[in-house]
């Protein structure tokens, strides 16, 4: 009987992460509609084309600063800058680089602190397309009344890789953003080192 009400539950819960899941990979999906002008831009490190298309806004004038949160210490903005094709006396002055965040979360403290400083109340947020939700997630817990607008990113590395690797990719991360969504305390589960060119 205690197995079979086990049995029951695992299928059950199976059942709800394999829905939850679908509509995870749907939702990340979906390309992004026209942004509107923003206070900032924020760009979590940690993949492909992230930094270069924050810079890309940053220069269209889709908002008049941007974090790059996450960068290797001694990175610098102009290196940045050539690297994404943008003459780097466009955004001098206009991007801050951090460099203390680890993970998911420290990239939100790290926000935070940028946030409050310049008094910005909305920001456009940069990450790979199946890292959002969860970045989006960490955010809106730590910063609830700034108004956030997704820019998804379609690192080139997973154009290269097959369907199994990304569905596995996929799946470490829709586990992952269940752990921020139901809030379960837990450390640091993507630590890595920081991005950028120096």
């Amino acid at each position: 009987m205690i197995l079979r009400v086990a049995a029951t539950i695992m299928a059950v819960l199976a059942l709800a992460w394999l829905g939850g899941f679908v509509w995870f990979v749907r939702t990340a999906a979906v390309p992004p509609g026209p942004l509107p002008h923003a206070d900032g831009i924020v760009v979590l490190t940690g993949g492909g084309n992230r930094i270069e298309q924050g810079l890309h806004l940053l220069a269209a004038g889709q908002a008049p600063r941007l974090l790059v949160s996450g960068v290797l210490p001694g990175t610098a903005v102009a290196r940045l800058a050539r690297a994404a094709g943008i003459d780097p006396a466009v955004v001098a002055g206009r991007v801050t680089l951090g460099q203390s965040a680890i993970s998911t979360r420290g990239n939100a403290e790290e926000t935070v602190d940028w946030v409050r400083r310049y008094g910005l109340r909305s920001l456009i947020v940069v990450t790979a397309f199946y890292h959002m939700p969860r970045a989006l997630a960490e955010l809106r817990r730590a910063l609830p009344q700034t108004a956030l607008y997704a820019m998804p990113v379609l690192p080139d590395e997973l154009r290269a890789v097959g369907t199994n690797r990304t569905l596995t990719l996929l799946a470490t991360e829709y586990t992952k953003f269940l752990v921020v969504w139901l809030d379960v305390p837990h450390p640091a589960t993507d630590r890595r080192p920081g991005e950028g060119l120096k």
